[in-house]
């Protein structure tokens, strides 16, 4: 196995002459994660979908589907918008996971499925699809429209909470009836339903900057991962009673692939983060990823024994605000962020251990806690292989793209 001093030496000398700041993606270890994860599909009877929000990057969506294989099939957006773009780009089976009450979105999907394209998006209410129909009817094409379900887990009638706040659907019957509405419909098509397991695929297991121990923790995850898949199993049952197709059931996330494999109503699990390797997935019992993308931020000060400081920084996660959400300064090993200062708008100081010797101009690595948007702050990816910079590839923000 690879020591971290092997690698910084390593990304070290892939990186000279480049300037800081950078961001990396060690291509080993992006094959040897999308390898992993093919392993796991194999056999399963489900297919893979890559997550889009956690790539956002045109030449890195294309190579993890060529190197998954059959198993890979298509992709999950987050944005119409940003589905149009890939089509253009040569992608096609593309579900965008969010709904829009936007008009001038739903157009760009009656658009793509015009051009030839399969394109679906995520419904929850009547509103989703009345707009959906009108720019269908307009375009002369039928939209596939995915049911999205609410699967958190809920207690005491619904007064218990615990899980994202997603769609409104939570009961067999309802989703059903969404669906034969759809089905019903001359201008949209029912592609099949959406029950996303957040709550399971958010919490890590064992990580030491939440609030409940690993005990605890595993057991809210083993209960709720029993609710969704009894819930899954009334919704498959009750389309069943009402004869209604099935063509598509689709669940997961990189920090739940276990147990949504495992769920014989999904037909198919979403996984994104894992490709990367973010630092958020380095607690989780099942599955971690190996660390493959990176950020290289150049040290510029030494303003006292123990201490230097980097220019640049602040590359902070979404999420509940936290220490997790922070970047993880990861080459070389041992340094820390300072609790007062944390990552920095224009700088970024760390304390640095006795064994560790850096001086301005070296680079110091770091991991953002969010795999896909680390590329919001770059405009493209320097692809290492090896200790030399196989080739660039550009990220959304770096084609002239920016979703939300």
């Amino acid at each position: 196995m690879e020591t971290r001093q092997h690698r910084y030496d390593r990304y070290r000398k892939a990186l000279a002459g480049e300037a800081l700041p950078v961001a990396l993606v060690d291509m080993g270890a992006v094959d040897a994660n999308v390898d992993a994860v093919a392993s796991l599909v194999c056999g399963s009877g489900k297919t893979l979908r890559i997550g889009t929000k956690s790539v956002r990057s045109v030449d890195l969506l294309r190579h993890m589907l060529n190197r998954g294989g059959p198993s890979f099939r298509g992709l999950m957006a987050y944005a119409p918008a940003e589905a149009r773009f890939l089509t253009a780009q040569g992608f096609d089976d593309i579900l965008v996971a969010y709904p829009t009450a936007q008009a001038s979105d739903a157009r760009l999907l009656a658009e793509a499925n015009h051009e030839g394209k399969r394109v679906s998006i995520a419904v929850e209410e009547p509103i989703h699809l009345d707009l959906l129909e009108a720019a269908a009817a307009t375009y002369g094409v039928r939209i596939p429209v995915v049911v999205d379900i609410d699967v958190s887990l809920r207690r005491l009638g619904g007064r218990v909470h615990l899980g994202v706040r997603r769609s409104p659907l939570h009961e067999a019957r309802g989703v059903a009836d969404l669906a034969a509405r759809v089905a019903s419909s001359p201008h949209l098509e029912f592609a099949g339903l959406l029950g996303y397991e957040a709550h399971i695929a958010g919490t890590p297991d064992q990580t030491p900057l939440g609030p409940l121990p690993p005990r605890a923790k595993r057991a809210f995850k083993r209960i709720a991962c029993a609710a969704v898949t009894t819930l899954r199993h009334e919704i498959t049952t009750e389309f069943e009673r009402r004869r209604l197709p099935l063509p598509l059931f689709n669940g997961g996330g990189t920090g739940s692939v276990a147990s949504s494999l495992r769920d014989p109503s999904l037909t198919e699990i979403t996984v994104g983060s894992a490709f990367l390797g973010s630092h958020l997935f380095d607690h989780y019992d099942d599955f971690r990823p190996a660390p493959a993308a990176f950020f290289a931020l150049q040290v510029t000060r030494r303003p006292a024994p123990g201490f230097v400081t980097c220019q640049g920084g602040g590359l902070i996660a979404s999420g509940a605000a936290g220490p997790d959400r922070l970047p993880m300064p990861y080459l070389p090993e041992g340094l820390r962020l300072l609790d007062l200062e944390g990552a920095g708008e224009v700088q970024t100081p760390l304390a640095v251990p006795l064994h560790v010797h850096l001086a301005p101009g070296d680079p110091v690595f770091f991991r953002h806690a969010k795999a896909g948007e680390l590329a919001t702050f770059f405009r493209d990816y320097l692809l290492v292989r090896g200790d030399h910079v196989e080739s660039r590839a550009l990220t959304y923000r770096g084609a002239g793209e920016c979703f939300h």
